[in-house]
This record gives structure tokens, C-alpha cells and sequence, in this order.
């Protein structure tokens, strides 16, 4: 493993151990020539998946990039980051598992999506608003729309309650 200081192939495991309920490991190692320390951690990966976007181009699948929009579409909402880990280590397997290498970025965002729905709505209202690229406020009035009035949401409430708050 290269130092990310000095850029040295040399470097050392000093600690080994389980992360993210054995999914993968994380080390700790130290560079025998600066001396720095600093942590990798290692993933298991079935096979190279590769993205068909929309307008043809075939780039590699990148895991923290999905991390990343499950992250911001879950911000500030009452979900921890270890589940959120375990909820990205889930939508990968399930990639893996298709047996396919080359997934379109349609299938890729449905799969966020419908784990996001599962968890939180709101998140998945975020996450479909930029996937689906919403352009006005009529595309997420037909979004709420299409959740059924028996979704809840936080403190008990259903959707169409949110557009009540602050009435009183």
C-alpha cells in the first residue's frame, strides 16, 4: 500500500481488525519511510461493475460515490451512520448479485431508491427529486402523491399532514 504522505510503496500492517460487523477490515499502517501512520480499509468486491449511463457512457462503479448521495439524501434525518453503511454494503451486494457487470444508472438509482422508501421517506423524496432530475414543484407534488396517505412520517404523522404544520 502506497504512503498518501511521501508516496512510499513501503509500508507496514501494525493492527488488523473487523469492521462494519466483519464486512471488512480495517488496518492500521505506518510508512517505513516517513514514518507516518494512517488506516486503510479493505472490501471485499465480487467483481468490477461498470455504470451504463443515460446518454450511452460506460463508466466504473464507484461505491463511495453512492455512499455519498445516500448520505446526502439521509442527512439530518434520524438515521445513524453505521446503518447508513450497512444500507450502501446492502445496495452493493445486491449489485453483485445480479450476475451482471455493466448495470444501467436507472437500475442503480430504482435500487437506492426502494431501500430509501423502505427507511425514509423524506430521503427518498431527496434522492428521486435529483435522480429523476425534478424541475418544478409540480414534480414533487406528484411524488407525495404517489406515497400512499398511510406512509408515516416522523412523529407519527402522514405526508399529506406536513403541508398542516405550522397552521395552528
Amino acid at each position: 500500500m502506497r504512503c498518501p504522505f511521501c508516496g512510499n510503496d513501503d509500508t507496514q500492517v501494525k493492527d488488523s481488525r473487523p469492521h462494519e460487523d466483519g464486512a471488512a477490515i480495517r488496518r492500521r499502517r505506518i510508512c517505513g519511510s516517513c514514518g507516518q501512520r494512517f488506516t486503510t480499509i479493505e472490501r471485499v468486491q465480487l467483481r468490477d461493475l461498470v455504470v451504463i449511463k443515460a446518454d450511452g457512457r460506460r463508466v466504473p462503479f464507484e461505491r463511495e460515490k453512492m455512499a455519498r448521495s445516500v448520505r446526502i439524501a439521509l442527512r439530518k434525518r434520524p438515521v445513524d451512520a453505521e446503518r447508513i453503511e450497512r444500507i450502501v454494503n446492502g445496495i452493493v451486494r445486491r449489485l453483485e448479485a445480479m450476475g451482471e457487470t455493466d448495470i444501467p444508472s436507472r437500475d442503480i438509482g430504482r435500487l437506492v431508491m426502494e431501500t430509501l422508501r423502505e427507511i425514509d421517506s423524506v430521503a427518498y423524496i431527496r434522492f428521486a427529486s435529483v435522480h429523476w432530475d425534478f424541475r418544478e414543484t409540480k414534480d414533487f407534488a406528484d411524488i407525495l402523491d404517489s406515497i400512499s396517505a398511510s406512509v408515516s412520517g416522523e412523529n407519527g404523522q402522514n405526508l399529506s399532514a406536513i403541508g398542516d404544520k405550522g397552521k395552528d
